[in-house]
């Protein structure tokens, strides 16, 4: 079961600031890709990575220390959060081909990654 504590904690100035520079750049890959919807998901000691999904398909993502600062980049960013990353919000992802390369290609028979 995951530690719901970190949520309801208050973060600190540094924090804050971390999360304000977060929500900037969330913005302006929004700004970039006409909009942009997202999803939280922890990635363990590294903090949660905030998955970012364009309007117009492009996707990146962030990583922020910790869940808090991560949920009050969002919240300050008005990014629409989705529980899960899957159905409609990841058909959105439009990937190219370096992304079949980097992901598939090998197995497909596509270049060799070096």
């Amino acid at each position: 079961m995951a530690d719901t504590k970190e949520e309801t904690t208050a973060v600190s100035p540094r924090d804050g600031r971390k999360a304000a520079k977060l929500a900037k750049e969330i913005r302006a890959f929004g700004k970039e890709h006409g909009g942009v919807e997202g999803q939280l998901a922890h990635i363990g000691q590294a903090g949660t990575r905030i998955v970012l999904v364009g309007e117009d398909g492009g996707w990146g993502d962030l990583v922020a220390p910790t869940h808090a600062i991560a949920r009050q980049a969002a919240e300050q960013a008005g990014l629409t959060l989705h529980d899960e990353f899957d159905g409609e919000f990841a058909a959105k992802v439009v990937t190219g081909p370096y992304e079949w390369t980097r992901m598939a290609g090998i197995q497909l028979g596509g270049p060799a990654n070096r």
